[in-house]
C-alpha cells in the first residue's frame, strides 16, 4: 500500500517551520511533558547533543513561538513547551502524530529543504562560462 501525501498544512509548516531534525526532536520532546520545566542541559542529555546545539534548538523555537524560555537556573535558560497560539498547538499535534507514524517521511521533507538550500548555495558559486 503507498502512502498519502503528507497533508499540505503538515507540509508547508515542516518546510517553513521546521529547520532541522533536531529541531523537531526537541519540539516533540519538550511537547511530550508539556508540564515540565526543561533546562538546556536535560534537553542536550536527551537527544544525545551538546548544550551548545541543544541552546540553540531551544532558542530558536522560542523565536518561533513554539516554546518559551521561562527563567534562569544556575546560569542557564530553562524551556516549556508552550505554542504562541491554539492553532499552532493544533499543528505541532498533528505533526507529533504524523511522525509518530510516518517518520522517515517526515524527516525526508526535512532533509530534502536541506538539501535544496545546499544546493542554491553551490550553484551561487558554480562557475558559468557565459558570465
Amino acid at each position: 500500500m503507498v502512502p498519502q501525501p503528507i497533508p499540505e498544512e503538515l507540509r508547508r509548516f515542516v518546510l517553513t517551520s521546521i529547520a532541522s531534525v533536531p529541531h523537531l526532536e526537541a519540539l516533540l520532546l519538550l511537547r511530550g511533558s508539556a508540564d515540565q520545566d526543561w533546562p538546556v542541559h536535560k534537553v542536550a542529555e536527551r537527544l544525545y547533543i551538546g548544550d551548545k546545539l541543544a541552546a540553540s534548538l531551544l532558542a530558536d523555537l522560542a523565536r518561533a513561538g513554539m516554546t518559551v524560555a521561562l527563567r534562569h537556573e544556575n546560569g542557564e535558560p530553562v524551556f516549556r513547551y508552550q505554542p504562541a497560539t491554539a492553532a499552532l498547538g493544533q499543528v505541532i499535534d498533528a505533526l507529533a502524530e504524523l511522525y509518530a507514524r510516518r517518520l522517515v517521511d517526515v524527516t525526508h521533507l526535512i532533509h530534502s529543504k536541506l538539501e535544496r538550500k545546499a544546493q542554491q548555495f553551490a550553484d551561487a558559486f558554480t562557475w558559468r562560462k557565459d558570465a
